[in-house]
């Protein structure tokens, strides 16, 4: 029942009453990736999506899935052998207002200190 009320009333829950429904009437399941993201295909049309298992979070979509979803690629990597390349990572969530989230060198947020002045630094002063 919580599904059901989640697909009714929101859309960033994996999919919507709608999607649903174009899924069951004209969508061919195409493959799975290692985080339960489902993918379809329209049959004898061009569309392509996917099913998100949980959050709708585009950037949780792996690299090859990525490339096929975008019409980069024909072959889904369910269909073949795909390795990302070294320098793809895998989904990493955003840590943005998180205790996680990056804080640069001398950030008011980090435990350290600030750096002192060094005094190669003239501060502007009007009229001056």
């Amino acid at each position: 029942m919580k599904n059901l009320l989640l697909e009714v009333f929101t859309w960033w829950n994996s999919q919507t009453m709608g999607t649903r429904f174009f899924t069951w009437r004209k969508g061919e399941f195409v493959g799975e990736d290692a985080a339960g993201n489902k993918y379809y295909k329209e049959r004898g049309g061009k569309k392509r999506w996917v099913v998100y298992n949980g959050l709708a979070e585009a950037s949780a979509i792996p690299p090859g899935w990525h490339g096929w979803m975008h019409h980069r690629v024909d072959t889904p990597p369910s269909d073949e052998t795909y390795h990302p390349k070294h320098w793809q990572k895998p989904h990493e969530v955003n840590h943005t207002g998180s205790p996680a989230a990056y804080r640069p060198h001398g950030s008011i947020l980090t435990p350290e200190k600030r750096p002192e002045v060094t005094g190669d630094y003239d501060a502007w002063t009007p009229g001056g």
